[in-house]
């Protein structure tokens, strides 16, 4: 009887902390007066004890039986909730795709008496060491920016001559290491990896270059306002000229102009994940090198699953697909077979492209990020929650957009309207997009570049004020499209060869 009465007790006080703590106690004394809010009705002298009870029952704080304590609130799916820590769908995710190794891994023991297939993996082991000498060769090949810079502080017209002979230096370096792979004859895999590798260095060289450029301009500017005789400056010469030595200095205050031109910079500015170079940026104050063991253990564990999906729930559904193709005889048994198809790699595509995703902007990203001391870890924002391709393009890649918008979208937006600015930004990545999926095929079929320039149609109806209101909706149709957008990526070649196949 003590030990219930003691866990009654026990219950009760852990029943009144909760209750404290969810609806903190208003009245801060014991005093009756001060406790009551002067709503009630005032009992009068000659009431009876139980309705005096009961108006002091409605102060207590304690309970014989339990009390659960509701209050107005919404739940954490809702639009209005103020709970965005969603990172138990984060670990969940991950179990799920440990359920998916180890039922695939048992079904192959099963069926094969392997555990895995390789024909893949089989791909990463071919001539590794070629695809590691070419891209340091185009890594160290980079380094001729830095001397022309050097160059400009001493002499040299940027405007005029050294942006002309930086673009055309770009084209020609991007040409000779787009064309390496096709005339080495490596595998898509390979050329996939080198191609981006590529684009990323073109972006970052681009960046330095130009800014660079842009700072010598500066620089000679205000050089040649030191050589004015005058004794007096006017007030806008001296406001010219704290605008120059502002542009000159980071923000820090720490470097300046052209202090920055050299080989540690330099090299410290290409490991850095970002494509947008700047005089400074916010570092940390030391590597947290379990931090970048564990990010690096966790992209070669992202490739496994990678290698993983497209082996056992893509690259059969694709074959499976080209031999039913190749016996079709209408055009209805082809359609039938394409949509099948296409309705089985929903899953694994969708899949893929997050673990894609996971793989670059929150692993590669992030352990370049703490080997750099690099302090800005914003690589990407809640792109899952887009409700169009315009918001998207900002949100899911930010190193990308952050380029886009400061080399391609703001140099043309001098020269011309919004949205022809905005049609040049996309028509640029839509080239880079095909380019890549070149490389994959080895065709060019044009498939990546309609689907990157017909987002403007869709971005343009989806920001009509009908649409923009219906925010769940736009996001529904977002995740539609992106995840059918995945899966038919392959089913226009098995149809242009089927139609081929018809008509013959």
């Amino acid at each position: 009887m003590a030990m219930a009465t003691s866990t009654a007790t026990s219950f009760e006080v852990d029943v009144d902390s909760a209750r404290s703590r969810l609806h903190p106690d208003p009245r801060g004394s014991d005093n009756d007066d001060a406790q009551s809010s002067g709503t009630a009705t005032p009992l009068p002298e000659d009431a009876p004890p139980s309705a005096i009870s009961i108006s002091h029952a409605r102060r207590a704080r304690k309970r014989i039986f339990p009390t659960i304590y509701f209050e107005s609130r919404v739940s954490h799916f809702d639009a209005e909730s103020r709970h965005h820590d969603f990172r138990g769908f984060f670990a969940l995710f991950w179990i799920g795709l440990f359920i998916m190794v180890l039922t695939t891994a048992l079904r192959n023991l099963k069926e094969t008496g392997k555990v895995l297939r390789t024909s893949i993996f089989s791909l990463f082991v071919n001539a590794p060491l070629e695809l590691a000498i070419a891209d340091l060769a185009m890594v160290l090949s980079c380094g001729f920016c830095l001397p022309a810079q050097q160059r400009l502080v001493k002499a040299g017209d940027w405007a005029k001559v050294g942006c002309l002979l930086q673009h055309a230096t770009q084209a020609v370096w991007l040409a000779v290491w787009v064309y390496l792979p096709f005339f080495l004859g490596w595998q898509w895999t390979h050329q996939v990896f080198f191609t981006l590798h590529a684009l990323t260095l073109l972006m970052k060289i681009h960046s330095y270059s130009f800014y660079c450029g842009h700072l010598s301009e500066c620089y000679k500017q205000l050089r040649a306002m030191d050589s004015d005789d005058t004794d007096t400056e006017s007030e806008e010469k001296a406001e010219l000229r704290d605008k120059l030595a502002f542009e000159l200095t980071s923000p820090s205050g720490r470097v300046t102009y052209p202090q920055n031109l050299t080989l540690n910079n330099f090299v410290d500015y290409m490991l850095c994940p970002t494509l947008c170079y700047e005089l400074s940026y916010p570092r940390t104050e030391r590597v947290r090198w379990n931090k970048v063991a564990e990010k690096a253990a966790a992209v070669f564990g992202c490739i496994f699953l990678l290698t993983v999906v497209s082996e056992e729930f893509i690259l059969p559904v694709m074959n499976e697909a080209a031999i039913s193709l190749d016996n079709a005889k209408q055009f209805s048994e082809v359609a039938l077979i394409l949509l099948e198809s296409i309705s089985l790699l929903l899953f694994p595509f969708m899949v893929t492209f997050l673990l894609v995703f996971l793989v670059i902007f929150e692993y590669v990203l992030g352990a370049f990020a703490e080997i750099t001391c690099f302090g800005d870890r914003h690589f990407y924002s809640d792109w899952w929650n887009s409700t169009d391709w315009l918001e998207f393009s900002r949100e899911w890649n930010v190193p990308v957009h952050s380029f886009l918008q400061r080399h391609v979208y703001g140099v043309s937006r001098r020269n011309m309207p919004r949205n022809v600015a905005i049609f040049v930004t996309f028509l640029i990545s839509a080239l880079a997009h095909e380019l890549v999926m070149f490389c994959i095929t080895k065709k060019l079929r044009g498939y990546g570049f309609v689907c990157q320039m017909l987002q403007l149609p869709i971005i343009a109806i989806q920001r009509t004020k009908i649409m923009r209101e219906r925010r769940t909706f736009n996001n529904v149709m977002f995740w539609c499209s992106m995840i059918y957008g995945l899966s038919m990526v392959s089913a226009p070649p098995l149809l242009l060869s089927q139609a081929v196949l018809i008509v013959e």
